[in-house]
């Protein structure tokens, strides 16, 4: 207990003074430093908070601008294919009417021009016919009269009626080809019943004309003409006609007929030696091919003897079982599995060790721990949990000795950081032994 003196020497000591606490100015000193530190962390986290807002925000305007532009120019794109769209319909609508008024126009005039000639056709067909008819009529118009004269006898009056007996026979023959024609018949018959009407008309003409005077020469020769001249253009006629209902082309057709053959048949040699010269081509670039693939098995078959004799002895014996001409890839790959054991064309037993010996050291190297500041011994340990600013110094009641550390207070370290340790430590024994 400490006694405190009121008086020296008969006269009153000092009033006591507040003594100076280090322990409590440690503290405030301590306090306002951590009050410090917190309101500059809240500050500094107050502005990192707005700046990433700022930065978010800036972000997200120039997504939102990117995304805008991109619909634009989507949009811009939309509607000028539309546009591109809409003027292919069009253009393509405009071509079907164009084609389809094309084709109707052509149709109208080819269905006009079938008209006019088959207008024309049945009109020169009913002048042939009429023209026909009034030169049979007219030739019976002369040569009656003259065979009435020749006829003519007051003792036999019934010979008048040859005349009508025969240029009669004629014109019935005449109608009868027609009745064939129009009946699909036979018409042959009636053309020679005509023939021989007429001749007999044009013979009597003939006859009487230079034997009677009465008649004369000039006017039985123009009676012959006359019975001749009407059935012959009227068989003609008959001829046409029955030609037409048979189908028979003219000498026209035939001609055109014949020049299309001719062309067909120009085309098709055409044709003909055009697919001759394409398989003679495609025939050469076989033999061509089949040139230099020989050439090409040749050098790998040489190449092959010349580098892997081994492996070659057994393809050339699996060739020769198989019945093969040539050592293929198949026949090659099967004699390298069978002498080297491996499924891969190319590698020996000495290639893949080499390969799995370097693949080895690489992984090694590759999994090897960093040596020196950048060492994988610090990033091994477990990260300390951040304390909470507002948690007492668990110091405070223990006169500022640290807490006792024990075993297994601290994490332990992996296989890595314990290799590298051990790495560490023989380098700096192996320096030291150096030295």
């Amino acid at each position: 207990m400490a006694t405190a003196i009121k008086q020296v020497n008969g006269t009153a000591g000092a009033p006591d003074e507040p003594r100076f606490d280090p322990v409590a100015l440690a503290e405030a000193e301590a306090i306002r430093n951590r009050a410090a530190a917190e309101a500059d962390a809240r500050r500094i986290e107050a502005e990192g908070k707005v700046e990433a807002e700022k930065i978010k925000a800036t972000e997200e305007a120039e997504r939102l601008r990117l995304v805008n532009e991109r619909n634009r120019l989507k949009l811009e794109k939309d509607q000028a294919s539309h546009g591109t769209f809409l003027a292919e319909q069009k253009r393509r609508k405009e071509a079907a009417e164009t084609a389809t008024e094309k084709a109707r126009k052509a149709a109208e005039e080819e269905e006009a021009k079938e008209a006019a000639l088959v207008a024309e056709q049945q009109r020169s067909e009913r002048i042939w016919k009429w023209g026909a008819r009034g030169i049979y009529a007219v030739g019976l118009i002369i040569a009656a009269p003259i065979q009435f004269l020749a006829f003519w006898d007051d003792e036999r009056p019934f010979l008048v009626a040859a005349p009508a007996l025969l240029e009669g026979l004629a014109l019935a023959m005449a109608f009868g080809a027609a009745w064939a024609v129009a009946h699909r018949r036979d018409v042959m018959p009636y053309r020679i019943g005509i023939m021989i009407g007429a001749c007999i008309a044009a013979g009597i003409n003939l006859w009487h004309g230079i034997n009677d005077a009465s008649i004369g020469p000039n006017a039985g020769i123009i009676g012959a003409l006359a019975s001749l001249g009407g059935p012959i253009v009227l068989m003609t006629y008959e001829h046409g006609i029955a030609q037409k209902a048979d189908g028979i082309p003219s000498w026209r057709e035939r001609r055109a007929a014949d020049r299309k053959a001719k062309e067909e048949a120009a085309e098709r040699a055409r044709v003909k030696q055009e697919k001759a010269d394409a398989e003679k081509r495609v025939e050469k670039q076989k033999a061509d091919q089949q040139l230099r693939a020989d050439v090409e098995q040749t050098r790998k078959d040489e190449d092959r003897r010349k580098h892997h004799k081994d492996v070659w002895e057994v393809a050339e014996a699996l060739r020769s079982a198989r019945g093969s001409q040539y050592v293929t890839e198949q026949i090659w790959a099967d004699a390298w599995y069978r002498v080297t054991g491996s499924k891969v064309v190319g590698i020996r037993p000495e290639i893949e060790a080499q390969s799995r010996a370097a693949q080895a050291r690489m992984k090694t190297i590759t999994e090897l721990p960093i040596l020196g500041d950048s060492s994988q011994v610090g990033s091994q340990k477990a990260p300390r949990a951040k304390k909470d600013p507002e948690t007492p110094d668990g110091r405070r009641f223990n006169g500022g000795t640290p807490p006792l550390r024990r075993v297994g207070d601290a994490p332990p370290y992996c296989d890595a950081a314990k290799k590298q340790a051990a790495l560490e430590q023989a380098d700096t024994t192996s320096s030291d032994k150096t030295i």
